[in-house]
């Protein structure tokens, strides 16, 4: 019996997974964290923890083993009874315990079991496609204050270059005053020249508008004359549908979720995008199933031969 697989499964979707006369496999969610002195940025994820105590037996784990397994439920249960028995014996005998994707369990000097949770695998689904990264430190420049600016004003200047010529002896230079009148008239000019501009841009642009018009206008009269109309054709398009999606990967970039679902399709499978998920990552599904043990006997192929990283995502998608 694959125990450690039936619980891994059941992980992704509930919060408490009890193997009956052995113990609980709980899971918490935990925030997104950023290490202080590495400034390693960790996604959101579950964490796990073992309670020997919860035994009571709620029948989903005897309910998903009869589901996959297409056993009976009293089956289910007795093969779960006598799968416990064994893993009992095996810590008894002082062995560690391995669930692969789930930690490692093992007796202490109390008899007591001790667990010790696996990191490989994030159990909540909503952080998917979501890893670990670095971020380099943020370092922040000191702005230095400005110096002051000295303000030159006219006795400043003055006290630099001493202006020795009065007001009457420059007023009775008369070339100043020719230059003074070619100053105004050079303005003049310029203001006539820029009036001139305006006229020819409003002009250009009079002349675009009537030019769009008339061809909207020819556009609108033309008439298009098919002699020979090709037949009409009609093609059959199996649309996929079902709740139980095999879901191959999610992607930030919607191209890339394009180039998985052309890629799986030429390996035969029905690909589809399923839409995002909360993160706003694009899932890629393997393919989507109405019956769940069609969708089990789907994913446990996959897994075997394609993807061990593959899920199934239980929701209703138009």
């Amino acid at each position: 019996m694959q125990l450690e697989q039936y619980i891994s499964d059941l992980l992704y979707r509930y919060d408490c997974v009890t193997v009956p006369e052995f113990g609980s496999f709980l899971t918490q969610r935990q925030s997104a964290q950023v290490h202080d002195s590495t400034n390693a940025f960790y996604a959101p994820t579950k964490s796990l923890a073992f309670n020997e105590q919860i035994q009571t037996n709620d029948g989903l784990l005897a309910r998903y083993i009869a589901d996959v397994e297409k056993i009976s439920f009293e089956t289910a249960l007795q093969n779960l009874s006598k799968h416990v028995r064994t893993l009992r014996s095996y810590l008894s005998e002082g062995k560690t315990l391995n669930f692969e994707n789930i930690g490692d369990l093992v007796y202490n000097q109390e008899g007591k079991i001790e667990f010790s949770p696996s990191y490989h695998i994030n159990y909540l689904t909503d952080a998917f496609g979501l890893s670990q990264f670095v971020s380099p430190a943020i370092t922040r420049d000191v702005i230095q204050p400005k110096e002051e600016v000295e303000v030159i004003t006219e006795e400043t200047i003055e006290k630099v270059i001493p202006i020795t010529e009065t007001i009457e002896e420059r007023n009775s230079k008369p070339y100043l005053k020719y230059a003074a009148v070619a100053v105004i008239a050079l303005g003049i000019s310029g203001l006539g020249f820029n009036n001139y501009l305006n006229t020819v841009n409003q002009h250009n642009q009079i002349a675009q508008e009537e030019a769009n018009t008339k061809l909207d206008s020819q556009i609108q009269e033309a008439t298009f004359v098919i002699n020979n109309p090709l037949p009409a054709i009609t093609l059959q398009v199996n649309k996929q549908s079902g709740q139980y999606h095999i879901v191959a990967g999610a992607f930030r970039e919607e191209k890339n979720s394009d180039k998985k679902v052309a890629q799986l399709q030429d390996e035969g499978f029905k690909a589809r995008k399923i839409g995002k998920n909360r993160h706003g990552l694009h899932q890629v599904a393997y393919a989507s199933y109405t019956s769940r043990e069609d969708a089990f006997e789907a994913l446990n192929t996959i897994r075997a031969e394609q993807n061990k990283d593959a899920w199934l995502l239980i929701k209703a998608i138009d």
